[in-house]
């Protein structure tokens, strides 16, 4: 359990694994504004121990990789998707699990798109479609205390360390669903190795700058792959009407639904995500 970083496409990636190289790899891929201290590292440690090689990364602008200047735009998602790909490569693995968690979920349909042959099966996490944003799904948006809450970010001082790690908290805590107990000391943890180990901690807001692709808005239905679908009942930021569409549209997808979870991986939920995970990757 070591951090690496690697040149992939041109840039510098941050990734670390656990668990045995010879055993099947998950790549996990995590959302918007996040790096991969999200994937909790017990989290990692408890689907390595299932007998999965499980490697984590950070995406481009957050944590060790590279990070551009805020409020600029650099690259799409279809680049973030090859990142993932190159860190597979990086690592010499031919074929691996995709787990995607929000956004993560998008650059995995992406991949199964662009690179169908380098994924086993696909998990998709608190996700929902990638592509044209003018689809005519009419999905329920994005709860706007979640908006307003962060329209005020501008307003931080984020030369204070303590301040933004009280702003991440509450941000997660507004995330968090109604039928599961806000873990406070563990977030904390986790913002604050956050804001300690970002090259460039503003660079996150970044991601906000991504579009979507109308040549992937059609394409949903081709993507072959077993497909586990995981979503909270109570997810205000991509509500359960999401993952539904996900699992109806993909044509050989299940639907793990995770009664009163929000956008999160809650620890009271491991146990069942894990088991569904390792479950759905018996076989592929």
């Amino acid at each position: 359990m070591r951090e690496q970083i690697h040149t992939i496409n041109g840039v510098e990636i941050c990734s670390e694994a656990f668990g045995n190289p010879a055993n099947p790899a998950i790549l996990l891929i995590m959302g918007a504004t996040c790096s991969m201290v999200y994937w909790d590292t017990e989290f990692c440690q408890r689907m390595a121990d299932t007998g999965r090689y499980v490697i984590r990364f950070d995406n481009r602008d957050v944590g060790r990789s590279v990070t551009y200047e805020p409020g600029t735009s650099h690259y799409t998602v279809a680049d973030m998707a090859d990142d993932a790909v190159g860190v597979l490569d990086a690592y010499g693995i031919a074929q691996a699990h995709i787990v995607g968690m929000s956004l993560g979920g998008m650059i995995g349909q992406v991949i199964a798109i662009k690179h169908p042959d380098r994924i086993l099966t696909m998990t998709l996490i608190a996700s929902s479609f990638f592509g044209s944003e003018d689809n005519t799904r009419n999905l329920p948006p994005m709860d706007e205390r979640i908006l307003a809450f962060h329209a005020n970010a501008g307003a931080l001082d984020w030369s204070d360390d303590e301040a933004v790690a009280h702003y991440l908290v509450s941000g997660s805590r507004l995330i968090s669903g109604s039928k599961r107990k806000f873990d406070e000391k563990r977030v904390y943890k986790q913002v604050t190795t956050e804001i300690k180990r970002a090259n460039q901690l503003l660079s996150m807001f970044n991601h906000a700058l991504l579009t979507g692709d109308d040549f992937y808005e059609d394409k949903i239905n081709e993507i072959l792959l077993p497909t586990l679908v995981i979503h909270g009942t109570d997810d205000q930021v991509l509500p359960y009407a999401h993952g539904l569409a996900l699992a109806e549209e993909i044509p050989h997808a299940t639907l793990l639904t995770l009664e009163g979870t929000g956008h999160e991986i809650h620890i009271d939920d491991w146990d069942q995500i894990i088991a569904a995970i390792y479950a759905h990757t018996l076989h592929s």
